[in-house]
């Protein structure tokens, strides 16, 4: 169907501003609470903010690259915009809870679309604990950080730290190092979506932790449970031919 309500969002840069004016002049622009689609105009942390923002809100949004890599984006090219968003194909995807706890006891929740990742904070490497579903797994890693990557985010930071890419609808999680130094051969694991892991931050008093829900950072963090959260889910739209899952099988092969 080509009479779908669209909302317009777009991020503050510039180029996102004008062609999201060109977009609502053309298509017109409906309030997320009354739109069929939500149209996310930016780049791939545009994205990520108006997932965030609209988690809850059960519309699919449609994103129009108006940044560098767009990975979650599709062509920016706004002709027949209702047309290619009626045709587009559906990739679900769902968040990471995190559960951390800072040195004062103070309890912080997040969710996370990307990973929820610890990183040291000063120039003293991290040690940390590794438990899935309440059992250790690694009593104690040394490392510059460590990470739980849901496959939607297999293709970002976790591509960087050499950790897997993960297809879209694989049930499984991503546990990967970043620059790990004890031990110094472990590559990571891949546990199922249902896991739990906690991460212990151990000596933290000389060795401080901050934990990462995609861009919300807690600091002094002594531990952090981080696990999927199936009870919310967001529908991503791209275009025929370009869906997620094409996506991510051509960066496994470099091209």
């Amino acid at each position: 169907m080509s009479d779908q309500r669209l909302c317009i969002l777009s991020s503050a840069r510039a180029q996102a501003s004008e062609k999201a004016a060109l977009l609502r002049a053309r298509f017109g622009d409906y309030g997320p609470a009354d739109c069929d689609v939500i149209v996310a105009v930016g780049g791939d942390g545009f994205m990520l903010e108006t997932l965030r923002a609209y988690m809850k809100a059960g519309k699919p949004v449609y994103g129009v690259n108006c940044g560098t890599v767009g990975f979650l984006m599709n062509a920016p090219d706004i002709d027949r915009l209702p047309e290619r968003i009626a045709d587009a194909e559906k990739a679900v995807i769902h968040p990471l809870s995190m559960k951390a706890t800072d040195d004062a006891g103070n309890k912080h929740f997040a969710l996370a679309i990307n990973e929820v990742s610890l990183f040291r904070q000063t120039r003293q490497s991290a040690r940390v604990r590794i438990s899935v579903n309440d059992k250790v797994r690694m009593d104690s890693l040394t490392c510059d950080g460590v990470l739980l990557s849901t496959p939607a985010g297999s293709t970002a930071y976790n591509l960087s730290a050499h950790g897997p890419i993960l297809p879209i609808g694989a049930d499984l999680l991503a546990l990967t190092p970043i620059s790990a130094f004890r031990p110094r051969r472990w590559k990571g694991a891949l546990l199922s979506h249902d896991a739990i892991v906690r991460f212990e931050a151990l000596s933290s008093d000389i060795r401080p932790v901050s934990a990462v829900a995609d861009n919300l950072e807690v600091r002094n963090a002594v531990s952090v449970e981080a696990r999927e959260n199936r009870d919310i889910s967001m529908t991503l739209l791209f275009d025929r031919g370009q869906s997620l899952d094409e996506r991510i099988l051509r960066e496994q092969f470099d091209y």
